[in-house]
């Protein structure tokens, strides 16, 4: 499983990607396997506004509805389109093609919480 260096990690399983004041973020391999075949991500609107530690949308699987956190306030600047009618994209793309928002942000310290690659392999090993 493919954990990405250049991202950080909630344990909530979402990864988090700083570019500048952008921070992309989705949910990691280990949650896409878990939850199995993805049929549908609610994201939230561009332009909404987001609350560190709150939830920004829902995914359903075939097993389970779920809740998205983010650990980044900001304003909704993207979200992925394609996921409306791929959602599969997250199962086989997680950390690629089945990103889900992407967060304009004035302050990244909330990152320094989170876990690096190392931490969240381990996380999910044990």
């Amino acid at each position: 499983m493919a954990v990405r260096d250049d991202c950080k990690y909630a344990q909530t399983h979402e990864w988090f990607h700083p570019d500048g004041g952008l921070v992309t973020l989705g949910i990691t391999q280990f949650a896409a396997d878990e939850l199995t075949d993805v049929t549908y991500v609610e994201l939230p609107e561009v332009g909404k506004e987001l609350e560190a530690g709150a939830s920004f949308g829902e995914i359903e699987s075939v097993k389970a509805t779920s809740e998205l956190y983010t650990a980044v306030a900001g304003k909704v600047a993207e979200i992925n389109a394609r996921l409306a009618d791929e959602p599969e994209l997250v199962n086989t793309d997680p950390q690629g093609d089945g990103w889900m928002v992407k967060v304009e942000v004035s302050d990244l310290a909330p990152l320094e919480k989170l876990m690096d690659a190392a931490a969240y392999e381990k996380m999910i090993a044990e």
